[in-house]
């Protein structure tokens, strides 16, 4: 089985490549030339390594890297830095979304995508209510720190652009809580909405645990009937 992995040589990204190596799987990612990444993968026959800025991959280039993949994983995010944060390109997270969706049926193959977003979206499927000082909050948030902007438009943009009948693209969304460094995965616990403000009282979730629910989503076909086409909100159990 091959998955791409986009964010690969971020930290939730690592254990993602890490774990799909575990179980055996070919990995490609695509990384920027300068990308801090563990030595163990340039010596790991399993994994393909693109050096190549995910915003200037092409549509092209694109159908070519995905053509034997079964699994996408997205890891993507903005560097926590005012150029990362404020600096172009503001789609990041959104565009790549959109151009592996469009290589996908270019392809006419059938595709897993699993995108890791954040607790602090909502799912507009659902009823998940917010009060109005978390509104006012979530409003200030999407105007002032365009990344929050940007997971939104990309859980939204596979919820009603894709959809949940889409007959090559099956997808899920990953909303951890306030994100930890942990180098073992625990207990945690999967609901379909928050069951604490992600503004007021955010709950915690360990890097490592978002990275072990994503891997088994591709490899428990139960799990993936079970979450497919919602947006599963996931804490470590205290």
């Amino acid at each position: 089985m091959n998955t791409l992995v986009i964010g690969a040589s971020g930290a939730t990204g690592k254990n993602v490549v890490n774990i799909l190596l575990k179980n055996n799987h070919n990995v490609k990612v695509i990384i920027r030339q300068n990308s801090n990444i563990p030595d163990n993968w340039n010596d790991n026959n399993k994994i393909t390594i693109i050096y190549k800025n995910i915003s200037e991959i092409t549509i092209s280039e694109m159908k070519e890297i995905i053509k034997d993949c079964q699994n996408i994983v997205s890891c993507l995010g903005h560097n926590l830095s005012f150029k990362g944060i404020y600096g172009k390109p503001r789609k990041l997270v959104t565009n790549s979304v959109k151009i592996c969706c469009d290589a996908i049926v270019q392809n006419n193959q059938t595709t897993k995508f699993i995108l890791m977003n954040t607790a602090g979206n909502k799912n507009h499927d659902l009823n998940e209510k917010t009060t109005f000082l978390e509104n006012i909050i979530l409003y200030l948030i999407r105007n002032l720190l365009p990344p929050h902007s940007d997971n939104e438009n990309a859980a939204e943009y596979l919820r009603m652009q894709i959809g949940k009948n889409n007959n090559l693209i099956e997808w899920v969304v990953v909303r951890p809580d306030t994100l930890l460094e942990d180098d073992k995965v625990t207990e945690y616990q999967l609901n379909t909405s928050p069951t604490t403000s992600a503004i007021l009282k955010p709950g915690k979730t360990s890097r490592i645990n978002v990275a072990d629910f994503m891997v088994r989503l591709i490899i428990d076909n139960n799990l993936w009937k079970n979450w497919k086409g919602q947006m599963p909100v996931i804490y470590n159990n205290i």
